[in-house]
C-alpha cells in the first residue's frame, strides 16, 4: 500500500513538474487550452496544465529583415536594382500566431512587394536623391499590412540602389556639365566684377597721374620679390607723355596737309 502511495505522489509531482515553464525576459507564452487561445504568460517562471495547455513560444524582440535585391522600373522607365533593411517587433503575441500562418515570411514578402511597387511609382531622381521619403512611404503600407499580425514595423532603409552602366555614364556627363557651367558662369562674373573695378581705378589714375608711378614702384617691388631674372627698364612717364604729344602732332600736321593739298586741287 505504502509502495502505491509512493508512486502515486511521485506521479503528481512529476505531473506537476512537467506544467513548469519559463520564459526569457524577450520571451512570451502564448497558451492554447485543449487548442482554444487562453492567455499569454511570461516572462519568468509559470506554470500550465500538462496534457491540457500547449504554449507557442513568441520572442518580441525587435528584428531585422534584410530584403534581398529587387529589380523594377521606375517611372521613367529605367530599370534598377534596389535593396532595403526592414525593422519590426511583436506587439501581441497571440495575434502573430493566431491571424497568420508564419509572421516572419509574410513580413518579408509584404515588405519585397510594397519596395517593388513604391519605387517604381518614382522617377530615378526621386530614388536617388529623396530616398527618405520613400523610406517612409514604404514603412507606412508595411505597417498597415501588418497591423492586423500585431507587428509594429519601426523602420525601412534603403540601403543600396544599383544603376545600370550607361546610365552611370550618362549621369556623369550630365553632372560634368552642370559643373562646367557653374565654373564657366563664376569666372564671368568675376571678370566682370574686375572690369569694374579696372575703371573705377582708371579714373583714379586719370584724375591724379602721380597715381601710376606709385603703381609702378609697387610692381616693381612684387617681381623683385619672386627672385627671378627678369629685366625691366623703366621710363618716366614724362617721356610716355611727350611720345604721345608728338605723335598726335604729327597726325595733325598730316591731316593739314591733306587739307591743304585737297584745296589746291579745287582751285585747279
Amino acid at each position: 500500500m505504502e509502495a502505491i502511495l509512493g508512486t502515486l505522489v511521485g506521479l503528481v509531482f512529476l505531473f506537476g513538474v512537467s506544467g513548469i515553464k519559463i520564459d526569457r525576459e524577450y520571451e512570451r507564452g502564448v497558451i492554447f487550452r485543449l487548442g482554444r487561445f487562453n492567455d499569454i504568460k511570461g516572462p519568468g517562471m509559470y506554470w500550465i496544465i500538462p496534457l491540457v495547455d500547449r504554449k507557442a513560444q513568441v520572442d518580441v524582440r525587435t528584428k531585422t529583415v534584410d530584403i534581398a535585391p529587387q529589380e523594377t522600373v521606375t517611372a521613367d522607365s529605367v530599370t534598377i536594382k534596389v535593396n532595403a533593411v526592414l525593422y519590426y517587433r511583436i506587439l501581441d503575441p497571440s495575434k502573430a500566431i493566431n491571424r497568420v500562418e508564419n509572421y516572419q515570411v509574410a513580413v518579408y514578402q509584404a515588405a519585397m512587394t510594397t519596395l517593388r511597387n513604391v519605387v517604381g511609382q518614382n522617377i530615378l531622381d526621386d530614388v536617388l536623391q529623396n530616398r527618405d521619403k520613400i523610406n517612409q512611404e514604404v514603412q507606412q503600407i508595411v505597417d498597415e499590412m501588418a497591423e492586423p499580425w500585431g507587428i509594429e514595423i519601426e523602420r525601412v532603409e534603403m540601403k543600396d540602389v544599383e544603376i545600370p552602366l550607361a546610365m552611370q555614364r550618362a549621369m556623369a556627363k550630365e553632372a560634368e556639365a552642370v559643373r562646367e557651367k557653374r565654373a564657366r558662369l563664376i569666372k564671368a562674373s568675376a571678370e566682370q566684377e574686375a572690369s569694374v573695378k579696372l575703371a573705377q581705378a582708371s579714373q583714379k589714375i586719370m584724375e591724379n597721374p602721380a597715381a601710376l608711378e606709385l603703381r609702378r614702384l609697387q610692381m616693381l617691388t612684387e617681381i623683385g620679390a619672386e627672385n627671378n631674372t627678369t629685366t625691366i627698364v623703366m621710363m618716366p612717364s614724362d617721356m610716355i607723355t611727350l611720345a604721345k604729344q608728338w605723335s598726335e602732332s604729327l597726325q595733325n600736321s598730316d591731316k593739314q596737309n591733306e587739307q591743304l593739298k585737297n584745296g589746291d586741287r579745287l582751285r585747279m
